[in-house]
């Protein structure tokens, strides 16, 4: 039986995560480059013989059929954040006590709506991208390297999309980084921000040409299988930040241990406001450099996180269901999607596909529960507010983004809580620390005089702005503009008069 851990439980497990979010190990090549649209590569016989077993259950006969005449596929490859961990249900066979790559049916490669006959989830927890390159090396006895796995998939289908999650276990070392943040906190320790924040970016940069090759690795076994490139997407998806800083404005918050939200408040606020954005920014360049279609889910669990309403995320969760437990592997199901963040990768997953755009973001911009597509990655969102009268910017003081975080004019300085984008469609500003969170007029109260304020986003009318030239006026009461009066004033509504205190550049 599953149980909630008590803190005793949680301190005697917690350094087990590292390990259970490590990576293992090794596979034979697959197909090698070649001349698209022409006929497959010959396979290795270990491969061609799990081919043809897998064709009999296809098709009733052992043929390669040509690429028309194959059913349809999807296939996910990569690590944890994509093969189901943390939903709670997995695969026979993928739940221990020899295999824990913990593959769900509830993936969200198995729940989107692009048209398909078959689909695939050959990604595994733990995975780095050796596990998935071609020659790479196999996670476990009776895996196969992904890469492989991709090739024998592709002779029998016909692939419409390649999904790639990979990065995290490489360089980056997310999870033990993690794994340290709670501990410290359990164990009365210090944040764990000023550890990691001076190399966190050489991490980044040396996970980027291992993303990037093994997006050149699955090209080549894909142009191995027949195919060329128009022929189906290669999609490489990023990593949402399951954790943030502001769980406290939850009404039903339940605290940190009981909730699962463990770690010290200001690490939470460094891992959604700095760590993912970074590597974010290194996956979208893996993309760009790779040829490969780029879908930026930094910001879609943001108001969704774990301990906040409706979370798509699983908190730190310890199962001792099993014999032998605690070890790594009773912990390895924390901070990763559950069942309705797979849902949310899913609907992006569909909008992205039907989209036919190169790169694309997506949020829940108004906590609806309904992730909406934006064409293009976050970073091109978002963007400073500089004020024509003061030569300073709008600011969500003290980089907060709780609920009441006052907004008003402070030095540029380039950070986040100095980013706000405008969606002209929901008419919301939105601060660039979270998603979650709109420029607020407190209970609608439409003054000369009214300093505004962050808010969660409802999409409400007190958080609809109408950009007019370089001015922003309530369209409840379009003869208030929103302004700036001096260089560090709170930013309030005042009658609109045409002044450079109204205008933002």
């Amino acid at each position: 039986m599953t149980r909630r851990p008590t803190l005793r439980c949680t301190l005697a497990a917690v350094a087990a995560l590292a390990a259970a979010f490590g990576g293992m190990a090794a596979t034979a090549p697959a197909a090698t480059a070649r001349t698209p649209g022409t006929a497959s590569t010959p396979l290795t016989p270990e491969l061609e013989k799990i081919r043809a077993a897998e064709a009999v259950k296809l098709y009733g006969d052992a043929a390669e059929r040509p690429l028309g005449q194959r059913k349809s596929a999807l296939i996910s490859l990569g690590d944890s954040e994509i093969s189901g961990e943390g939903v709670g249900t997995y695969e026979p066979g993928t739940n221990g006590p020899s295999n824990w790559c913990h593959r769900s049916p509830d993936a969200a490669i198995h729940r989107t709506s692009i048209p398909a006959d078959v689909t695939y989830n050959v990604s595994c927890s733990g995975a780095s991208t050796p596990n998935i390159r071609i020659g790479g090396s196999k996670q476990y006895a009776d895996e196969l390297v992904q890469s492989d796995n991709l090739a024998v998939k592709a002779r029998n289908t016909r692939i419409k999309m390649v999904l790639l999650v990979a990065g995290a276990n490489d360089d980056l070392q997310f999870g033990p980084v993690m794994t340290d943040c709670v501990t410290r906190y359990l164990t009365l320790q210090g944040p764990c921000e000023p550890k990691y924040t001076p190399g966190w970016q050489a991490r980044v940069d040396g996970l980027v040409p291992k993303v990037e090759q093994t997006v050149r690795d699955l090209r080549t076994v894909m142009t191995g299988a027949g195919y060329a490139d128009g022929d189906y997407k290669l999609v490489v998806m990023g990593y949402p930040s399951p954790i943030g800083p502001d769980f406290e404005d939850n009404p039903n918050f339940p605290g940190k241990i009981p909730g699962g939200c463990v770690g010290h408040t200001s690490d939470s606020a460094w891992g959604r406001n700095t760590a993912v954005p970074a590597f974010e920014r290194g996956m979208r360049k893996a993309a760009r450099n790779s040829g490969a279609l780029y879908l930026d889910n930094s910001r879609l669990f943001h108001g969704h996180e774990v301990c906040m309403e409706d979370t798509w995320a699983r908190g730190l969760y310890i199962d001792l269901s099993k014999p032998g437990m605690p070890d790594e592997n009773s912990v390895r199901q924390s901070f990763h999607p559950n069942q309705r963040g797979h849902g949310a990768f899913a609907s992006c997953l569909s909008q992205f596909y039907a989209s036919g755009y190169g790169e694309a973001g997506c949020a829940d911009p108004a906590s609806t529960g309904s992730p909406v597509l934006t064409k293009g990655g976050w970073d091109d969102a978002f963007r400073p507010l500089r004020g024509e009268a003061t030569g300073t910017c709008l600011d969500a003081y003290g980089a907060s983004s709780r609920d009441g975080t006052k907004v008003g004019g402070w030095d540029c300085a380039g950070s986040r809580n100095q980013e706000w984008a405008y969606d002209a469609g929901t008419k919301a500003l939105r601060t660039g620390l979270t998603h979650d969170r709109c420029v607020d007029v407190p209970g609608g109260t439409y003054r000369a005089g009214a300093a505004v304020v962050l808010w969660n986003c409802h999409g409400g009318a007190n958080q609809q702005f109408a950009r007019s030239g370089s001015a922003f006026r309530p369209v409840a009461a379009d003869g208030l503009c929103l302004t700036l009066a001096s260089a560090k004033d709170a930013a309030r509504l005042q009658k609109c008069d045409g002044s450079a205190s109204q205008r933002f550049a």
